[in-house]
C-alpha cells in the first residue's frame, strides 16, 4: 500500500474530511422580489405592487411590509371601514392575519394560497414582508372567483 506523501497512515486516519458545502440556494426573498419583466410598479402606503396584464385580469405581486395593517395604513387612503377587494392567490413569504366585521379571522403563512372575502382587515405578522402573487380582477375580482360581495358568517 502507499503511503501518502507528507504523513503516515496515523495521521491520515487523523484527519477529518472536509466538510461538505451545502448547494448555494438563492433565498426566496430575493428572488422572489426582482423586478418582473413588463410589469406595471406602483407603492400606496408602503404597499409595493406589481402587476401584469393576463387574459381579462392581472397577475400582482403585493409586497406587504412588516407592520403593515389595513386599517392604519390603506384606510385613511381608501375611505372604507374595511378592505372591500377579494383576494385570491399565493403567499410565497411572511404570515398575515385578519379579522372581518363579524369577529371571524384568518390565518395564512408561506408557502400556502390564499383566499380573502371583502369586507375585512388584514395585517402582517413578524419581522418578514409578506408577498401574496394574487390574482385579481379589479371590482370583479369576488364575483369572478365566487366570493361573496362581502363576508357572511355561515353559522
Amino acid at each position: 500500500m502507499k503511503q501518502r506523501a507528507g504523513g503516515s497512515k496515523a495521521k491520515a486516519k487523523g484527519r477529518k474530511a472536509p466538510a461538505a458545502r451545502a448547494p448555494r440556494v438563492a433565498k426566496p426573498t430575493a428572488a422572489g422580489l426582482r423586478a418582473i419583466k413588463g410589469a406595471r410598479h406602483h407603492e400606496m402606503a408602503g404597499v409595493k405592487i406589481d402587476s401584469v396584464a393576463a387574459a381579462n385580469g392581472q397577475v400582482k405581486r403585493v409586497v406587504y411590509p412588516p407592520g403593515f395593517r389595513w386599517s392604519t395604513h390603506m384606510k385613511p387612503l381608501i375611505g372604507t371601514e374595511l378592505c372591500m377587494h377579494g383576494h385570491v392567490g399565493f403567499l410565497t413569504s411572511g404570515k398575515v392575519q385578519g379579522q372581518y366585521a363579524d369577529g371571524c379571522t384568518f390565518e395564512f403563512a408561506a408557502p400556502q394560497v390564499m383566499v380573502v372575502e371583502p369586507g375585512h382587515d388584514a395585517w402582517v405578522v413578524g419581522r418578514e414582508p409578506a408577498v401574496l402573487i394574487q390574482f385579481d380582477a379589479a371590482a370583479e375580482t369576488a364575483q369572478r372567483f365566487g366570493l361573496p360581495a362581502e363576508h357572511r358568517h355561515a353559522g
